[in-house]
């Protein structure tokens, strides 16, 4: 990774000594690696991740609220490109073996061991700089297929819930790097679109009625349309229409 994108990790383990014990073990490891979050459930892992992916999960496999299997089958769905790496005992052995079943990149037995973790650590990281540039490729090309598919359907009630899904990523992931790659969020880039339309139909379609420009661009509202659009060009569709 290079200083403009650091390898990111975050760290979920409900016992808090064993997670502060984890922490320390991975800053002491001096591998370049930044801690962007610690979670004592699978829950606030995931509301962390939402907000910004790492390239690593560490997680235990038992948790309460949502333990590490759960959390792990919601990674490998929403997001597949994370890393992860499961912990636990003796005792959940088989627990954690179905865990492997979601892509795991490596499973660590309790106490863990210096040696192993910072093996583990340094293998993900070996790989993820391998796949950077894939990656980085692969998001473009998400990023377009999104954008075709927002010019396709614009004029649908469209809801980045649903986008997302089609894209296997969470809706806050899929407007982060759609924010980062085109400049402007999802919802802009629809509305963008759906003006544009208008304006088009308002000069070549002149009894084409107002209401029904805004039906047809994906405002079933006229006063909403029309507020939107003064909003966007500086005056009304009417006034467009016949400035």
């Amino acid at each position: 990774m290079n200083n403009e994108q650091p390898f990111t990790v975050v760290v979920a383990e409900d016992e808090e000594l064993i997670r502060s014990g984890l922490i320390r073990k991975i800053k002491k490891a001096n591998l370049a690696i930044e801690i962007i979050g610690e979670a004592s459930n699978g829950k606030q892992a995931i509301e962390i991740i939402s907000k910004q992916p790492p390239h690593l999960l560490i997680t235990d496999i038992r948790m309460p609220m949502m333990d590490g299997l759960e959390l792990i089958r919601k990674i490998h769905s929403d997001f597949p490109s994370i890393a992860v790496i499961i912990t636990s005992g003796y005792a959940d052995f088989e627990y954690a073996r179905e865990a492997m079943r979601f892509q795991v990149n490596h499973y660590i037995l309790k106490p863990i061991k210096n040696k192993e973790l910072i093996d583990a650590l340094q293998t993900v990281k070996n790989n993820k700089q391998n796949e950077i540039v894939h990656t980085t490729l692969s998001v473009e090309s998400t990023v377009e297929q999104v954008k075709q598919y927002l010019k396709n359907n614009f004029k649908q009630d469209l809801n980045m819930e649903q986008i997302a899904a089609k894209f296997n990523f969470s809706s806050a992931y899929l407007s982060k790097i759609f924010l980062k790659h085109t400049g402007e969020a999802p919802s802009r880039y629809v509305m963008k679109l759906r003006i544009n339309q208008a304006k088009s139909l308002l000069q070549n379609q002149p009894h084409l009625p107002i209401k029904e420009v805004g039906d047809h661009v994906g405002y079933a509202d006229p006063y909403y349309f029309s507020r939107i659009f003064k909003q966007n060009v500086g005056m009304t569709p009417s006034e467009f229409r016949h400035g």
